[in-house]
C-alpha cells in the first residue's frame, strides 16, 4: 500500500509567514551571494546568474506547497480512479492519433513503446496540458534556503542554473511544479541534464513546448534505465485462492505460474513460458492483480511508485489498445 506522508495544515498565513521567514540564520540575499560565487566557481557566466536571479525572492506558496499538506493513505483502487479516467482516455487517445508518426520515430530510435511514452505524458502534464506555473529558479532557491532538504534542492538548483547558462530555456520560460519538476515530463534538473534530448534538432532540449523533444526525453529515460524492446510492462491477472502473493522481486517464470493457477485476466499470457514475471496485488488479496515483467522496472526508475507504474501500464494500454 502506498503511503504519502504530508504534513496537516494547522497554521494561518501569518503563521506560516513566520515561521518560514523569522531571523533565518542567513539572510536570502546572503544565501544567493553564497551561491553565485558557488555557480561562478563551476563555470556559470555571470550573466546568466543575473538573469536567473532577477525578481527572484522566497516563495511562501513554495513553503506552504511543501511543508502543509494534509496526511491521507491512498489505497490503489482510489489512486486508479483518481487518474485513470475517461476523460485521460478519451484526451490521449487524440494526443497519439495526431502526434503517431512522432510516437513511431521516437518508437524506432529508443525501441520504447509508444504505450509507455503516451502513460508517463498523460499523468505527469495530462499531454502537455498542465505542467505548472512555478518560476523553477525561484521555487528551487526558496527550498534550497528553507533547509529540510537544502542539500537536495541546492544540487537540483545548481543544474537548473547550468541548463539556463547552455541556453536550453530563457529563466521566464523555465516552469514546473512548487518543487522544481520541470517541463511536460516533469524532470527535475538533474535528470533533465542525463536525459533530455533534442529529438527535433533545433539546437535545444526544449521539454516544455517541443513535442519531439518531449517524448523523445521521456523514452531516453526509460531506454537508459532498462527498457526492452518488444516486451511489456505487464498485465492483469487471476490468482487461485490461498496463492501468495509475495511481490514484484519475487519472479517466476510464466509457466510456473501457469502450473501454479494464476491465468492472465483477458486473453493470453503476454511473454513466452521463461518471461520472468513478479506478482503485485495493490490493495492486497482479494483485489487487483497483476503480473509484472522486467520492464514495470523501468517505469518504477521514472517514479519509485508501483501505482505510478502500474497507472502509466494501463494508461498506455488503454490509449493505444
Amino acid at each position: 500500500m502506498l503511503t504519502r506522508r504530508i504534513l496537516l495544515a494547522s497554521a494561518l498565513p501569518a503563521v506560516l509567514a513566520a515561521r518560514a521567514f523569522a531571523t533565518p540564520s542567513e539572510s536570502f540575499q546572503s544565501f544567493l551571494t553564497d551561491l553565485r560565487a558557488e555557480a561562478r566557481r563551476a563555470g556559470i557566466d555571470p550573466a546568466t546568474l543575473d538573469r536567473a536571479f532577477a525578481g527572484v525572492v522566497p516563495n511562501q506558496k513554495v513553503l506552504e506547497r511543501d511543508r502543509h499538506q494534509p496526511e491521507f493513505t491512498m489505497t490503489w483502487s482510489h489512486y486508479r480512479d483518481l487518474v485513470i479516467t475517461d476523460k485521460r482516455i478519451v484526451n490521449g487517445r487524440e494526443a497519439v492519433a495526431a502526434n503517431r508518426a512522432l510516437f513511431q520515430r521516437v518508437e524506432q530510435r529508443y525501441g520504447v513503446s509508444t504505450g509507455v511514452v503516451a502513460g508517463i505524458w498523460g499523468l505527469e502534464s495530462s499531454f502537455g496540458t498542465g505542467m505548472g506555473d512555478f518560476r523553477v529558479v525561484e521555487a528551487l532557491a526558496t527550498l534550497a534556503w528553507e533547509g529540510r532538504r537544502a542539500t537536495f534542492f541546492r544540487t537540483e538548483l545548481m543544474a537548473a542554473l547550468k541548463i539556463l547558462d547552455h541556453g536550453d530555456v530563457a529563466p521566464g520560460a523555465m516552469l514546473g511544479s512548487y518543487a522544481g519538476a520541470m517541463g511536460q515530463p516533469q524532470f527535475m534538473p538533474t535528470s533533465y541534464l542525463r536525459y533530455a534530448v533534442d529529438f527535433d534538432g533545433h539546437g535545444r532540449r526544449d521539454i516544455w513546448t517541443s513535442k519531439p523533444d518531449v517524448l523523445g526525453s521521456i523514452a531516453n529515460y526509460l531506454a537508459q534505465s532498462g527498457w526492452r524492446g518488444g516486451q511489456s510492462w505487464g498485465q492483469a491477472v487471476i490468482v487461485p485462492a490461498g496463492l501468495q502473493v509475495e511481490g514484484r522481486d519475487a519472479k517466476r517464470p510464466l509457466s510456473e505460474w501457469t502450473r501454479a493457477g494464476v491465468r492472465p485476466l483477458e486473453g493470453r499470457w503476454i511473454g513466452s513460458g521463461d518471461t520472468l514475471a513478479g506478482l503485485v496485488a495493490p490493495d492486497g488479496p482479494g483485489g487487483e492483480t497483476f503480473a509484472v515483467f522486467g520492464n514495470f522496472a523501468a517505469i518504477r526508475r521514472y517514479n519509485p511508485s508501483d501505482y505510478y507504474a502500474l497507472a502509466v501500464g494501463l494508461i498506455g494500454d488503454q490509449v493505444t489498445g
